[in-house]
């Protein structure tokens, strides 16, 4: 199939199939006129590679994390599972960041809302 209908069918855009191959995410192979031709099994790995994306991941640790899908392996396992727990460390390190950073906005809020209750009461 065509690059379109893999897009269409993975729910994704002609541009986001470039980008990944351009990444080296995903393999096509080329027709005599130099036109990509996928089949069934890459309209699944758009679909992964989604799930990779929404879950956080950037193009490089999913890169990282695919010999795990395309060699599974103990070891290909263990490495993947390793690095998923470096990211979800570096997302709660964010997100208490962001808490810290809310919290620190509702102070100055309430300082706010104490300073205008006083001086225009």
């Amino acid at each position: 199939m065509r690059i379109g209908e893999v897009a269409s069918r993975a729910g994704v855009s002609v541009r986001s199939v470039r980008y990944y191959e351009d990444q080296g995410l995903l393999v096509s192979t080329r027709s005599a006129g130099g036109q990509r031709q996928y089949t069934e099994h890459e309209v699944e790995r758009v679909r992964f590679l989604q799930r990779l994306y929404a879950a956080g991941l950037s193009s490089r640790t999913i890169a990282e994390l695919l010999p795990c899908v395309d060699a599974p392996s103990a070891d290909n396992s263990d490495a993947a599972l390793d690095r998923m727990a470096q990211e979800r460390d570096r997302l709660s390190e964010h997100i208490a960041d962001l808490v810290r950073t809310r919290d620190a906005l509702n102070d100055l809020m309430t300082a706010a809302r104490e300073y205008r209750d006083t001086e225009f009461a």
